[in-house]
């Protein structure tokens, strides 16, 4: 295994994408009917922010550690009171089962045997929430639509793979034919532009309805990842409000800059 996101966990692009998770889930909360979130490739769910990878990097210090201060906020406060205070940072799997009710589910799906190991423990916690070991490109399709007929599919690769955008692309194709009105959430790393548009036009042309663009770019050093987006299918109404507010507070305090753009319907 070459990718660790312990190295990474709680870095610009995680808070932005944690941040767009928990709008979604909170949107998704409003009505009283059940809701599936399945995410695809859920890591170990918990990281240690004082552990030997997340020091070698030192990622969190240029992004969770600089939004501390926001504790409270009406935007991205609810997200800071799930991400704690301590150096546990969780990933998405258990921000997702944390905002779980009674009548909700999750299903997380991670590959690697260490980490799925972790994973299974993060999420003892919550008798609703349910990790699988498997490849989430495989595991995906048969999840496909969920019996609650609402939810959110989060989709976070390592991108550790040439054709990672081929295959992700061919990912989404099989899932909206199943589940076509669900809400999805896909994360990218933004190494080439172009590459990046690509993609985002070929999930454009498969006939998605409403999508959404989240862009978050820092300066980094020559070889780190600079860039990172997110593609959200079916966004709930307001979510992309809700999002420009947001990231207006935490780009400044991430040297950051940050963007959202409508590629598909309410806002074209």
């Amino acid at each position: 295994m070459n990718y660790r996101h312990a190295y990474h966990a709680g870095n610009f692009a995680d808070v932005v994408k944690h941040l767009a998770l928990v709008a979604i889930l909170l949107h998704l909360r409003k009505k009283e009917s059940p809701f599936a979130v399945i995410d695809t490739h859920a890591g170990r769910g918990l990281y240690d922010l004082g552990g030997e990878e997340a020091r070698k990097t030192a990622e969190a210090r240029g992004g969770i550690e600089r939004l501390r201060q926001l504790a409270g906020d009406s935007a991205p406060g609810r997200y800071l009171e799930i991400a704690g205070e301590g150096h546990q940072y969780p990933g998405s799997p258990v921000i997702a089962a944390k905002l779980l009710r009674p009548q909700d589910r999750l299903v997380a799906i991670e590959k690697h045997p260490e980490e799925f190991g972790a994973l299974k423990q993060a999420l003892a916690p919550w008798r609703k929430a349910k990790a699988l070991e498997g490849d989430g490109y495989a595991r995906l399709p048969g999840l496909l639509p969920p019996p609650e007929r609402r939810g959110l599919v989060v989709i976070d690769p390592p991108f550790e793979m040439g054709d990672e955008f081929e295959s992700l692309g061919e990912l989404l194709r099989g899932a909206l034919r199943r589940f076509a009105l669900g809400i999805y959430l896909v994360w990218f790393p933004v190494k080439s532009a172009s590459q990046a548009q690509r993609f985002c036009g070929e999930v454009l042309a498969m006939g998605v309805s409403k999508a959404l663009r989240i862009d978050i770019t820092i300066a980094a050093a020559e070889g780190k990842l600079a860039g990172a987006g997110l593609l959200v299918l079916n966004p709930p109404f307001g979510f992309d409000g809700e999002m420009r507010q947001a990231l207006a507070k935490i780009a400044p305090l991430l040297d950051a800059r940050a963007g959202v753009t409508w590629l598909a319907g309410e806002g074209r």
